[in-house]
């Protein structure tokens, strides 16, 4: 699997703890924008990294999930909603959405 720009910080002891927080392959590179740096976490795009790093709504996906499979009310729209921003993030990762968060 190879890496691929996950996501972009400008703190670098936050970059440095999302580095920390995801497996596999990874590597964390600064660069100069103007006057300002930014750190760039490169690692294994993949939905646990994803999650990991607190993206996509998948902590809500997660909670949504919970409560559609013990049969309570569950919002439908805010599903909808967090399935197009992984469809989105599917594409431009090349994932596959699990059929059961469908």
């Amino acid at each position: 699997m190879t890496m691929k720009l996950l996501n972009t910080y400008e703190d670098k002891e936050e970059a440095e703890a999302a580095e920390k927080l995801i497996t596999g392959k990874k590597r964390l590179a600064s660069e100069r924008d103007s006057t300002q740096v930014v750190y760039n976490l490169f690692g294994q795009a993949s939905w646990g990294n994803f999650y990991k790093l607190g993206m996509f709504n998948l902590a809500l996906l997660e909670q949504i999930l919970k409560e559609r499979k013990a049969g309570n009310g569950y919002d439908k729209q805010k599903h909808r909603e967090t399935i197009s921003i992984l469809q989105y993030a599917a594409k431009q990762f090349e994932l596959e959405i699990p059929e059961h968060w469908l």
